[in-house]
């Protein structure tokens, strides 16, 4: 069986666009098609369906999916094995401007001699992410399963760091003049957060938020980018957002938005590593200590119920060094 096509099946399945893929790996568009196609003759199975957004895996592609990554994975093993050196550290992150991208963008700028990869796996459901790391195809992922015991047993998951949250609004909104905000005055103003997925962690994370703080989030229509949504907080005089302080998010100067912490109690978006249990990539350890060395946020803090304990002292990843 061609690996390659193995390969460009697996990073179809995941990105969900024949573009996309073919983008990463480097050829046409037409060749990813044309492997693809090869590689349902020799199944005798369809792997996808063809919808106006793309591809989605059929049943049998479903069922095909986890094996054909663990191949891949096996094969890249086996080639770093007979080659010098260790291939670069690749870890997935939700977004290149999320606060985990910063965080190990910070990190590299202090250690520009580490090979960093870093990856969008452009999926919602952790699990899927966690699967990407138990078959090898990644070595870590900032991602949170927030039911910790569906984790496989070759998977661990440790605190990353914490995520205060911020109240962007534009400048009509009527807490654009404030400096700090507590969760209390946030009530019954509208909070519009787009793009919350099912079964994804920050669904969770929303629906703790909104019943404790008894906060009106909206989550109504899709999400079509930053870019719309930061030109709707502009012109609203009654819409606000919720984005992380480390976040980074960029907006035209007479766009004149507003990032508000919040405080009493600060709201805070646990991040977590997920990684493999055993034989982690040497170069985690390194990463794993500086997120350390994060300072903590002041008290008070809320955290939803499923966050995991920040530790000290966890630069000691499990398992053997790879060889």
């Amino acid at each position: 069986m061609d690996s390659e096509a193995l390969r460009t099946f697996v990073r179809a399945a995941e990105l969900g666009q024949l573009r996309h893929a073919a983008d990463e790996l480097g050829v046409t568009q037409q060749a990813v098609s044309k492997r693809v196609a090869a590689l349902e003759r020799e199944l005798e199975v369809r792997l996808f369906t063809r919808t106006a957004r793309g591809v989605e895996l059929t049943l049998d592609g479903q069922a095909f999916l986890p094996h054909a990554r663990s191949i891949v994975a096996g094969v890249d093993r086996a080639v770093t094995a007979v080659r010098p050196g260790f291939r670069a550290l690749r870890i997935d992150v939700l977004g290149l401007r999320s606060a985990q991208a910063v965080v190990l963008h910070d990190y590299w700028r202090s250690h520009p001699e580490i090979s960093l990869d870093v990856v969008t796996l452009r999926v919602n459901d952790p699990r899927v992410a966690v699967a990407a790391v138990e078959a090898g195809d990644i070595d870590a992922s900032f991602r949170t399963v927030t039911a910790p015991g569906a984790l496989p047993p070759d998977v661990r998951m440790i605190h990353a760091f914490d995520s205060p949250l911020e109240l962007l609004v534009g400048p009509g909104h009527p807490l654009a003049s404030a400096r700090r905000l507590t969760p209390p005055q946030l009530r019954k103003h509208r909070i519009w957060v787009p793009g919350i997925a099912p079964r994804s962690e920050w669904a969770d994370f929303y629906d703790q938020l909104a019943t404790e703080f008894d906060l009106r989030l909206d989550a109504a229509g899709p999400h079509f980018g930053d870019e719309v949504l930061l030109g709707a907080l502009a012109e609203s005089a009654d819409v606000a957002t919720l984005v992380g302080a480390r976040d980074r998010y960029l907006w035209p100067t007479n766009y004149d938005l507003r990032r508000i912490p919040i405080v009493n109690p600060t709201l805070a978006y646990p991040l977590s590593l997920v990684l493999p249990r055993t034989n982690p990539h040497p170069g985690l350890r390194g990463i794993i200590a500086h997120l350390e060395s994060l300072p903590r946020l002041p008290e008070p803090v809320w955290h939803p119920s499923w966050a995991t304990t920040p530790r000290r002292g966890d630069s000691d990843i499990a398992g053997s060094r790879r060889s």
